[in-house]
């Protein structure tokens, strides 16, 4: 998994689960109190630092809290590009995650260069797919880690035309290998399990929302970004370094499987087949599938990214830095929510007269669905009392990593 944890799990002779807890092995690095003071242009360069795995969300999720919070509405080329890079963050952490850290539970492995050695095919097809991501955001975002080229009201450099046009020549192959990685997927033994939760993710009627939209639940949930953000409930306990979030006293789920549960109908046909022949029965409570999810994900997102790139060659005139919006800085607050790919992001800002930030918060995916995870754990646990040692120590880490938690944000 990405950083560090460990698990506590005490169970009575009754197989009745007492405690089940995940505690964080890292240490705070107080991104929101570095930003204190700092000007508001900062916000996205200092928090694309918090993970290695996942910057490009941050940095995009921060620059659109700024635009909201100064009224600035940006132009259609501009989020289209935002899209497009999005959905390579997406690839590129879906196929680090789901072939290299989950996998490996599914095929009974302990070493990841032995089940690389074993399925060399599918190996060098994961390499592949996050490569193109990887070259994607090299063009668009000036580099993979830590992006460069936007700015609040649009960007400082666009891409070139004709590096577009070569990442665009290889959509076609790249997609095919998700759908063959998605077929891999789609035919691992999963455990059985299903504890009802709440899912929640980004949703908007005509697409497969992951850049902006209300939020939208299981449970009928549809409400604004800045609305669902100041009514989270925020958990801090002691000797804790992550918080946990609650909606409406409950936990609940972000996700690949959320927004694969709660948006399935607008995901690209591609991805839907492989959705359809795996013969889940949707809301699917199994938080195991959050794999499979994933893999369905990285067909969408590398059709999405054939799309954006499609849309951005053909408006190209359109790339004119001279036509960034104008904006005047002012006083004010932004929320920006945007689905990361293990759930939904939020930043929050407040800027003074002058643009410095007096006020700031995050909240991670990680640090939401941590309490659906220990939830699940507490109900799975007793299942695992007929096995092995060894075994019911696999299915505890096969059932965290699944959630694919990201450590380094959560302590962000």
């Amino acid at each position: 998994m990405e950083g560090h944890a460990s698990f506590v799990g005490d169970i009575i002779s009754t197989g009745h689960v007492q405690q089940a807890c995940v505690q964080t092995e890292e240490g705070s690095r107080l991104i929101e109190g570095i930003l204190i003071g700092r000007h508001y242009s900062e916000a996205k360069t200092v928090t694309s630092r918090i993970c290695g795995v996942c910057p490009v969300v941050h940095y995009l999720t921060a620059m659109q809290a700024m635009e909201r919070a100064l009224n600035i509405t940006p132009r259609e080329i501009d989020l289209i590009i935002r899209k497009l890079l999005e959905a390579s963050q997406i690839i590129y952490s879906h196929a680090l995650h789901m072939f290299f850290l989950s996998l490996p539970d599914f095929l009974n492995f302990d070493d990841d260069l032995k089940m690389a050695g074993k399925y060399p095919q599918e190996t060098q097809i994961a390499i592949a797919i996050r490569q193109w991501a990887i070259d994607l955001q090299q063009i668009v975002a000036g580099r993979t880690i830590h992006p460069l080229s936007m700015e609040e009201g649009g960007m400082k450099k666009y891409p070139a035309k004709k590096e577009l046009q070569v990442l665009l020549s290889r959509a076609d192959d790249v997609i095919a290998k998700t759908i063959i990685l998605a077929n891999f997927f789609a035919k691992l033994e999963y455990p059985k399990f299903s504890r009802e939760t709440e899912f929640i993710a980004l949703g908007k009627k005509n697409e497969y929302a992951f850049y902006d939209g209300n939020l939208i639940s299981n449970k009928k949930l549809n409400i604004s970004e800045e609305k669902f953000y100041h009514h989270i409930e925020e958990i801090d306990r002691p000797y804790n370094l992550v918080k946990r979030t609650h909606w409406q006293g409950n936990p609940y789920f972000v996700g690949a499987l959320a927004r694969i549960n709660l948006n399935h109908q607008q995901l690209h046909a591609e991805a839907k087949n492989i959705l359809n022949h795996a013969k889940i029965k949707l809301p699917n409570f199994n938080t195991f599938y959050n794999v499979l999810a994933q893999a369905i994900e990285l067909v969408h997102f590398a059709c999405e990214m054939k799309k954006q790139l499609k849309n951005i060659i053909a408006n190209y005139k359109e790339c004119d830095i001279k036509k960034n919006i104008k904006f005047k800085i002012k006083a004010g607050q932004g929320v920006g929510a945007i689905e990361a790919p293990r759930g939904t992001l939020f930043h929050y800002y407040e800027l003074d007269k002058n643009g410095y930030i007096i006020d700031c918060n995050i909240i991670t995916p990680t640090a939401q669905f941590l309490a659906n995870l220990e939830a699940d754990l507490k109900v799975h646990l007793p299942d695992t009392l007929k096995l092995s040692k060894a075994e019911r120590e696999r299915r505890i880490k096969q059932l965290i990593r699944a959630y694919d938690p990201c450590i380094s944000c959560a302590t962000h």
